[in-house]
Protein backbone atom coordinates (compact mmCIF):
# COMPACT_ATOMS: atom_id res chain seq x y z
CA UNK A 1 0.00 0.00 0.00
CA UNK A 2 2.94 2.36 0.63
CA UNK A 3 3.96 2.21 -3.03
CA UNK A 4 0.39 2.82 -4.13
CA UNK A 5 0.11 5.79 -1.75
CA UNK A 6 3.28 7.34 -3.14
CA UNK A 7 1.99 6.88 -6.67
CA UNK A 8 -1.32 8.51 -5.75
CA UNK A 9 0.51 11.44 -4.13
CA UNK A 10 2.56 11.96 -7.29
CA UNK A 11 -0.58 11.80 -9.40
CA UNK A 12 -2.27 14.32 -7.12
CA UNK A 13 0.57 16.80 -7.64
CA UNK A 14 0.13 16.35 -11.39
CA UNK A 15 -3.63 16.93 -11.13
CA UNK A 16 -3.21 20.12 -9.17
CA UNK A 17 -0.17 21.63 -10.79
CA UNK A 18 1.17 19.48 -13.61
CA UNK A 19 0.75 22.40 -15.95
CA UNK A 20 0.44 26.09 -15.23
CA UNK A 21 -3.12 27.27 -14.75
CA UNK A 22 -3.90 29.44 -17.72
CA UNK A 23 -5.33 32.89 -17.33
CA UNK A 24 -8.76 33.15 -18.92
CA UNK A 25 -9.79 36.82 -18.93
CA UNK A 26 -12.66 36.20 -21.33
CA UNK A 27 -14.25 33.61 -19.02
CA UNK A 28 -13.60 35.76 -15.96
CA UNK A 29 -15.26 38.75 -17.61
CA UNK A 30 -18.30 36.66 -18.53
CA UNK A 31 -18.58 35.35 -14.96
CA UNK A 32 -18.43 38.93 -13.66
CA UNK A 33 -21.12 40.00 -16.12
CA UNK A 34 -23.41 37.12 -15.17
CA UNK A 35 -22.81 37.60 -11.45
CA UNK A 36 -23.88 41.24 -11.73
CA UNK A 37 -26.84 40.43 -13.97
CA UNK A 38 -28.04 37.65 -11.67
CA UNK A 39 -27.35 39.68 -8.52
CA UNK A 40 -25.28 36.84 -7.04
CA UNK A 41 -22.94 38.13 -4.30
CA UNK A 42 -20.05 35.70 -4.83
CA UNK A 43 -19.13 33.16 -7.50
CA UNK A 44 -16.19 30.76 -7.52
CA UNK A 45 -15.38 28.63 -10.57
CA UNK A 46 -12.87 25.87 -11.33
CA UNK A 47 -12.34 24.52 -14.85
CA UNK A 48 -10.78 21.12 -15.52
CA UNK A 49 -9.23 20.23 -18.88
CA UNK A 50 -7.70 16.83 -19.67
CA UNK A 51 -8.10 15.79 -16.05
CA UNK A 52 -6.10 18.73 -14.68
CA UNK A 53 -7.04 22.01 -13.04
CA UNK A 54 -6.83 24.57 -15.84
CA UNK A 55 -8.35 27.69 -14.30
CA UNK A 56 -9.66 28.86 -10.92
CA UNK A 57 -11.33 32.16 -10.17
CA UNK A 58 -13.33 33.68 -7.32
CA UNK A 59 -15.24 36.94 -7.66
CA UNK A 60 -17.56 39.07 -5.59
CA UNK A 61 -17.96 39.17 -1.81
CA UNK A 62 -18.09 36.53 0.90
CA UNK A 63 -20.16 38.30 3.55
CA UNK A 64 -22.36 41.26 4.32
CA UNK A 65 -19.32 43.38 5.23
CA UNK A 66 -18.11 43.06 1.66
CA UNK A 67 -14.95 41.07 2.27
CA UNK A 68 -13.72 39.59 -1.02
CA UNK A 69 -14.39 36.00 -2.02
CA UNK A 70 -11.07 34.32 -2.83
CA UNK A 71 -10.05 30.90 -4.20
CA UNK A 72 -9.05 29.86 -0.65
CA UNK A 73 -12.30 31.05 0.97
CA UNK A 74 -14.13 28.20 2.70
CA UNK A 75 -17.59 27.65 1.22
CA UNK A 76 -20.32 25.11 1.89
CA UNK A 77 -20.35 22.28 -0.66
CA UNK A 78 -23.97 21.31 0.18
CA UNK A 79 -25.05 18.20 -1.73
CA UNK A 80 -21.94 18.09 -3.89
CA UNK A 81 -20.76 16.32 -0.71
CA UNK A 82 -22.74 13.30 -1.95
CA UNK A 83 -20.62 12.97 -5.10
CA UNK A 84 -17.36 13.33 -3.14
CA UNK A 85 -18.55 10.71 -0.65
CA UNK A 86 -19.59 8.38 -3.47
CA UNK A 87 -16.13 8.66 -5.01
CA UNK A 88 -14.68 7.68 -1.64
CA UNK A 89 -17.05 4.70 -1.44
CA UNK A 90 -15.78 3.54 -4.83
CA UNK A 91 -12.32 3.33 -3.27
CA UNK A 92 -13.72 0.87 -0.72
CA UNK A 93 -15.40 -1.06 -3.53
CA UNK A 94 -12.13 -1.13 -5.45
CA UNK A 95 -10.41 -2.68 -2.43
CA UNK A 96 -13.08 -5.35 -2.05
CA UNK A 97 -14.38 -3.97 1.23
CA UNK A 98 -17.81 -3.29 -0.25
CA UNK A 99 -19.80 -4.50 -3.22
CA UNK A 100 -22.31 -2.16 -4.84
CA UNK A 101 -24.91 -4.88 -5.33
CA UNK A 102 -24.59 -6.84 -2.08
CA UNK A 103 -27.43 -6.10 0.39
CA UNK A 104 -26.34 -3.90 3.29
CA UNK A 105 -27.62 -6.55 5.72
CA UNK A 106 -24.46 -8.49 4.82
CA UNK A 107 -22.27 -5.77 6.33
CA UNK A 108 -24.25 -4.83 9.43
CA UNK A 109 -23.57 -6.69 12.70
CA UNK A 110 -27.31 -6.75 13.45
CA UNK A 111 -30.55 -6.06 11.57
CA UNK A 112 -31.00 -2.41 10.62
CA UNK A 113 -34.23 -1.84 12.64
CA UNK A 114 -32.39 -2.86 15.81
CA UNK A 115 -30.35 0.36 15.62
CA UNK A 116 -32.00 3.31 17.33
CA UNK A 117 -31.86 5.55 14.25
CA UNK A 118 -33.70 2.96 12.12
CA UNK A 119 -36.36 1.48 14.42
CA UNK A 120 -39.01 3.06 12.17
CA UNK A 121 -38.27 0.33 9.60
CA UNK A 122 -39.26 -2.50 11.96
CA UNK A 123 -41.90 -4.64 10.26
CA UNK A 124 -40.88 -3.60 6.74
CA UNK A 125 -38.56 -6.30 5.44
CA UNK A 126 -37.90 -4.36 2.25
CA UNK A 127 -34.91 -2.80 3.97
CA UNK A 128 -33.13 -6.13 3.42
CA UNK A 129 -33.17 -5.51 -0.34
CA UNK A 130 -31.21 -2.26 -0.01
CA UNK A 131 -27.75 -2.25 -1.57
CA UNK A 132 -24.97 0.38 -1.69
CA UNK A 133 -25.88 1.10 -5.33
CA UNK A 134 -29.46 1.88 -4.30
CA UNK A 135 -28.32 4.09 -1.42
CA UNK A 136 -25.89 6.04 -3.59
CA UNK A 137 -28.18 6.09 -6.62
CA UNK A 138 -31.27 7.42 -4.85
CA UNK A 139 -33.52 4.41 -5.39
CA UNK A 140 -34.13 3.37 -1.77
CA UNK A 141 -37.75 4.51 -1.60
CA UNK A 142 -36.87 6.78 1.32
CA UNK A 143 -38.03 10.41 1.47
CA UNK A 144 -35.27 12.98 1.08
CA UNK A 145 -35.27 13.29 4.87
CA UNK A 146 -37.61 11.63 7.36
CA UNK A 147 -38.63 14.93 8.92
CA UNK A 148 -40.41 15.78 5.67
CA UNK A 149 -43.00 13.11 6.49
CA UNK A 150 -45.98 14.34 8.56
CA UNK A 151 -45.03 11.97 11.39
CA UNK A 152 -41.29 12.61 10.86
CA UNK A 153 -40.64 8.86 10.69
CA UNK A 154 -38.54 7.04 8.14
CA UNK A 155 -40.40 4.80 5.71
CA UNK A 156 -39.99 3.08 2.34
CA UNK A 157 -42.46 4.37 -0.23
CA UNK A 158 -41.76 2.05 -3.17
CA UNK A 159 -39.91 -1.15 -3.99
CA UNK A 160 -36.19 -0.41 -3.53
CA UNK A 161 -34.32 -0.21 -6.81
CA UNK A 162 -37.41 0.33 -8.93
CA UNK A 163 -37.14 4.09 -9.54
CA UNK A 164 -35.17 7.24 -8.76
CA UNK A 165 -36.22 9.52 -5.90
CA UNK A 166 -33.62 11.82 -4.38
CA UNK A 167 -32.83 10.90 -0.79
CA UNK A 168 -30.27 12.25 1.64
CA UNK A 169 -31.45 9.52 4.00
CA UNK A 170 -30.04 6.89 1.65
CA UNK A 171 -26.64 8.59 1.48
CA UNK A 172 -26.47 8.93 5.27
CA UNK A 173 -27.42 5.26 5.64
CA UNK A 174 -24.45 4.35 3.43
CA UNK A 175 -22.23 6.25 5.87
CA UNK A 176 -23.88 4.37 8.75
CA UNK A 177 -23.24 1.00 7.07
CA UNK A 178 -19.56 1.82 6.58
CA UNK A 179 -19.10 2.99 10.14
CA UNK A 180 -21.04 0.15 11.75
CA UNK A 181 -20.11 -2.64 9.37
CA UNK A 182 -16.51 -1.80 8.52
CA UNK A 183 -15.59 -0.01 11.73
CA UNK A 184 -14.41 3.07 9.83
CA UNK A 185 -14.91 6.72 10.77
CA UNK A 186 -15.96 8.19 7.46
CA UNK A 187 -14.86 11.78 8.03
CA UNK A 188 -11.35 10.82 9.08
CA UNK A 189 -11.08 8.19 6.34
CA UNK A 190 -12.12 10.66 3.63
CA UNK A 191 -9.50 13.06 4.92
CA UNK A 192 -6.86 10.31 4.79
CA UNK A 193 -7.83 8.91 1.39
CA UNK A 194 -8.92 12.05 -0.47
CA UNK A 195 -8.34 15.42 1.09
CA UNK A 196 -4.76 14.99 2.30
CA UNK A 197 -3.36 13.19 -0.78
CA UNK A 198 -5.03 15.67 -3.13
CA UNK A 199 -3.73 18.67 -1.19
CA UNK A 200 -7.25 19.76 -0.21
CA UNK A 201 -5.94 21.42 2.93
CA UNK A 202 -9.02 23.58 3.53
CA UNK A 203 -11.64 20.86 3.19
CA UNK A 204 -13.31 18.78 5.87
CA UNK A 205 -16.47 16.86 6.62
CA UNK A 206 -16.78 18.73 9.95
CA UNK A 207 -16.13 22.28 11.02
CA UNK A 208 -12.55 23.30 11.79
CA UNK A 209 -11.66 26.47 13.67
CA UNK A 210 -8.99 27.35 11.11
CA UNK A 211 -11.76 27.84 8.53
CA UNK A 212 -13.07 30.90 10.39
CA UNK A 213 -10.65 33.65 9.20
CA UNK A 214 -11.66 33.30 5.54
CA UNK A 215 -15.21 31.95 5.43
CA UNK A 216 -18.19 32.62 3.17
CA UNK A 217 -21.54 33.48 4.69
CA UNK A 218 -24.59 33.13 2.47
CA UNK A 219 -27.40 35.31 1.18
CA UNK A 220 -31.02 34.25 0.84
CA UNK A 221 -33.11 35.04 -2.24
CA UNK A 222 -34.72 37.80 -0.14
CA UNK A 223 -31.33 39.49 0.17
CA UNK A 224 -30.91 38.63 3.85
CA UNK A 225 -27.46 37.40 4.88
CA UNK A 226 -27.08 34.33 7.10
CA UNK A 227 -23.92 33.11 8.84
CA UNK A 228 -22.12 30.01 7.65
CA UNK A 229 -23.50 26.94 9.42
CA UNK A 230 -20.71 25.25 11.37
CA UNK A 231 -21.41 21.52 11.08
CA UNK A 232 -20.18 19.58 14.09
CA UNK A 233 -20.88 16.04 12.84
CA UNK A 234 -20.09 14.15 9.65
CA UNK A 235 -23.06 13.80 7.30
CA UNK A 236 -22.32 12.15 3.97
CA UNK A 237 -25.41 13.78 2.50
CA UNK A 238 -24.00 17.27 2.95
CA UNK A 239 -21.49 18.37 5.62
CA UNK A 240 -18.47 19.16 3.43
CA UNK A 241 -16.80 22.54 3.79
CA UNK A 242 -14.33 23.26 1.01
CA UNK A 243 -12.86 25.95 -1.27
CA UNK A 244 -13.03 26.33 -5.01
CA UNK A 245 -9.27 25.69 -5.08
CA UNK A 246 -9.84 22.36 -3.32
CA UNK A 247 -12.95 21.44 -5.29
CA UNK A 248 -11.00 21.98 -8.48
CA UNK A 249 -8.56 19.32 -7.29
CA UNK A 250 -11.44 16.98 -6.40
CA UNK A 251 -13.12 17.46 -9.78
CA UNK A 252 -9.80 16.82 -11.52
CA UNK A 253 -9.51 13.57 -9.55
CA UNK A 254 -13.01 12.54 -10.62
CA UNK A 255 -12.34 13.45 -14.24
CA UNK A 256 -9.04 11.58 -14.40
CA UNK A 257 -10.01 8.59 -12.26
CA UNK A 258 -7.32 9.30 -9.67
CA UNK A 259 -7.17 6.68 -6.93
CA UNK A 260 -9.46 4.20 -8.70
CA UNK A 261 -9.00 1.34 -11.11
CA UNK A 262 -10.36 1.91 -14.60
CA UNK A 263 -13.24 -0.44 -13.83
CA UNK A 264 -14.19 1.36 -10.60
CA UNK A 265 -13.97 4.79 -12.23
CA UNK A 266 -16.19 3.60 -15.08
CA UNK A 267 -18.75 2.28 -12.60
CA UNK A 268 -18.82 5.59 -10.73
CA UNK A 269 -20.07 7.43 -13.83
CA UNK A 270 -22.13 4.64 -15.37
CA UNK A 271 -25.86 5.30 -15.49
CA UNK A 272 -27.40 2.09 -14.16
CA UNK A 273 -30.98 3.18 -13.43
CA UNK A 274 -32.94 5.22 -16.02
CA UNK A 275 -34.57 8.37 -14.63
CA UNK A 276 -38.05 9.04 -16.01
CA UNK A 277 -39.28 11.86 -13.75
CA UNK A 278 -39.92 15.28 -15.25
CA UNK A 279 -37.93 16.96 -12.47
CA UNK A 280 -35.76 15.97 -9.52
CA UNK A 281 -38.08 17.68 -7.04
CA UNK A 282 -40.59 17.01 -5.62
CA UNK A 283 -38.88 13.67 -5.09
CA UNK A 284 -41.98 11.50 -5.55
CA UNK A 285 -43.48 13.31 -8.51
CA UNK A 286 -45.46 11.09 -10.87
CA UNK A 287 -44.84 13.40 -13.83
CA UNK A 288 -42.56 11.90 -16.45
CA UNK A 289 -40.62 13.24 -19.42
CA UNK A 290 -40.01 11.05 -22.50
CA UNK A 291 -37.07 13.27 -23.45
CA UNK A 292 -35.09 11.75 -20.57
CA UNK A 293 -34.75 8.53 -22.54
CA UNK A 294 -33.37 10.43 -25.52
CA UNK A 295 -30.44 11.73 -23.46
CA UNK A 296 -30.19 8.50 -21.43
CA UNK A 297 -30.69 10.32 -18.14
CA UNK A 298 -29.79 7.87 -15.39
CA UNK A 299 -28.51 7.45 -11.85
CA UNK A 300 -24.82 6.75 -11.46
CA UNK A 301 -22.99 6.34 -8.16
CA UNK A 302 -23.66 9.62 -6.35
CA UNK A 303 -24.04 11.50 -9.64
CA UNK A 304 -26.56 11.72 -12.49
CA UNK A 305 -25.42 10.78 -15.99
CA UNK A 306 -26.63 11.70 -19.46
CA UNK A 307 -25.62 11.87 -23.13
CA UNK A 308 -25.08 15.37 -24.49
CA UNK A 309 -23.66 16.92 -27.66
CA UNK A 310 -20.14 16.32 -26.32
CA UNK A 311 -20.87 12.72 -25.39
CA UNK A 312 -21.28 11.12 -21.99
CA UNK A 313 -21.45 13.48 -19.02
CA UNK A 314 -22.38 13.54 -15.33
CA UNK A 315 -23.33 16.19 -12.81
CA UNK A 316 -24.21 16.94 -9.21
CA UNK A 317 -25.79 20.01 -7.68
CA UNK A 318 -25.99 21.33 -4.14
CA UNK A 319 -28.43 23.80 -2.67
CA UNK A 320 -29.84 25.28 0.50
CA UNK A 321 -31.32 28.67 1.38
CA UNK A 322 -27.94 30.43 1.20
CA UNK A 323 -25.93 28.17 -1.13
CA UNK A 324 -26.18 27.09 -4.76
CA UNK A 325 -23.52 24.91 -6.40
CA UNK A 326 -23.13 22.77 -9.52
CA UNK A 327 -20.52 20.42 -10.95
CA UNK A 328 -20.76 19.26 -14.58
CA UNK A 329 -18.22 16.89 -16.14
CA UNK A 330 -17.86 15.72 -19.73
CA UNK A 331 -16.07 12.41 -20.13
CA UNK A 332 -14.52 13.29 -23.50
CA UNK A 333 -11.18 14.99 -22.84
CA UNK A 334 -11.90 14.68 -19.08
CA UNK A 335 -13.41 18.13 -18.69
CA UNK A 336 -15.34 19.62 -15.75
CA UNK A 337 -16.55 22.88 -14.34
CA UNK A 338 -17.40 23.47 -10.68
CA UNK A 339 -19.41 26.54 -9.69
CA UNK A 340 -19.83 27.48 -6.02
CA UNK A 341 -21.96 30.43 -4.92
CA UNK A 342 -22.93 31.90 -1.56
CA UNK A 343 -26.44 32.65 -2.75
CA UNK A 344 -29.77 30.86 -2.53
CA UNK A 345 -30.42 31.66 -6.19
CA UNK A 346 -27.04 31.11 -7.81
CA UNK A 347 -28.68 28.60 -10.15
CA UNK A 348 -30.00 31.49 -12.23
CA UNK A 349 -26.56 31.89 -13.81
CA UNK A 350 -25.45 28.23 -13.92
CA UNK A 351 -26.45 27.40 -17.51
CA UNK A 352 -24.57 30.40 -18.85
CA UNK A 353 -21.46 29.88 -16.69
CA UNK A 354 -21.24 26.20 -17.62
CA UNK A 355 -21.68 27.01 -21.30
CA UNK A 356 -19.01 29.70 -21.12
CA UNK A 357 -16.57 27.25 -19.50
CA UNK A 358 -17.26 24.04 -21.43
CA UNK A 359 -19.41 24.95 -24.42
CA UNK A 360 -22.85 23.40 -24.91
CA UNK A 361 -23.03 20.28 -22.73
CA UNK A 362 -26.73 19.48 -23.10
CA UNK A 363 -27.07 19.61 -19.32
CA UNK A 364 -30.75 18.88 -18.42
CA UNK A 365 -31.32 22.08 -16.49
CA UNK A 366 -35.10 21.77 -16.49
CA UNK A 367 -34.83 18.43 -14.69
CA UNK A 368 -32.30 19.63 -12.11
CA UNK A 369 -34.05 22.92 -11.42
CA UNK A 370 -37.82 23.21 -11.67
CA UNK A 371 -37.98 27.00 -11.54
CA UNK A 372 -37.15 29.56 -14.19
CA UNK A 373 -33.50 30.32 -14.94
CA UNK A 374 -33.78 33.86 -16.37
CA UNK A 375 -30.15 34.88 -16.84
CA UNK A 376 -28.75 33.95 -20.24
CA UNK A 377 -25.39 34.17 -21.94
CA UNK A 378 -24.84 36.74 -24.68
Amino acid sequence: MRGKSLAWAAAALCLAGGSARAENPKLDAEIARLMALGKVPGVAVAVIEDGKVAHVTAQGIRNEKGDPLKPQTVMYAASITKAVFAYYVMMLVDEGKLDLDTPIATYLPKPLPEYKAYTDLAGDERWRALTPRMLLGHSTGFPNFRWLNPDEKLDIKFTPGSRYAYSGEGINLMQFVIEQGLGVKVGADMDRRLFQPLGMSRSGMVWRDDFAPDLADGREETGKWQPHDDRSSVKAAGSLDTTIDDMGKMAAAMASGWGLSKAARAEFARGSLPIVSRSEFPTFTEETNPDNARIKLAAGVGVVTYEGPQGRAFFKGGHNDITDNIMVCVEERRRCVVVLTNSGDGQRIFPSVVKAALGETGMPWAWEYSRLLPVEAK
